[in-house]
């Protein structure tokens, strides 16, 4: 019985541990960017926040389980999205 317990929360570390090293796989490879910094991370984190909704998807994973999941970094993604596209916009004169 302890056993089945600890999977939920394995199942978690294993979600944050997957986006984290994303994370900074986007950041580096947008550092190289001829574009730069934050326009190529908004659009690697936008990319990378509908390839984990195909995945979820793929996987037939739901969305509102008490575990993390792919949906969880989804929205992780999409919340980076968000503020970098808020933090880069121009504010009108």
């Amino acid at each position: 019985m302890a056993q089945s317990d600890q999977l939920p929360q394995l199942g978690s570390s294993r979600v944050l541990v997957r986006f984290g090293l994303t994370a900074i796989v986007l950041a580096s490879c947008a550092a190289f960017s001829s574009v730069g910094f934050a326009r190529s991370l908004a659009a690697l984190t936008w990319m990378a926040s509908v390839v984990s909704a195909f995945i979820a998807v793929i996987r037939r994973e739901r969305p509102f389980e008490p575990t993390l999941n792919r949906w969880d970094e989804m929205l992780g993604f999409a919340a980076a999205y968000c503020l970098i596209s808020i933090f880069t916009h121009e504010m009108p004169t």
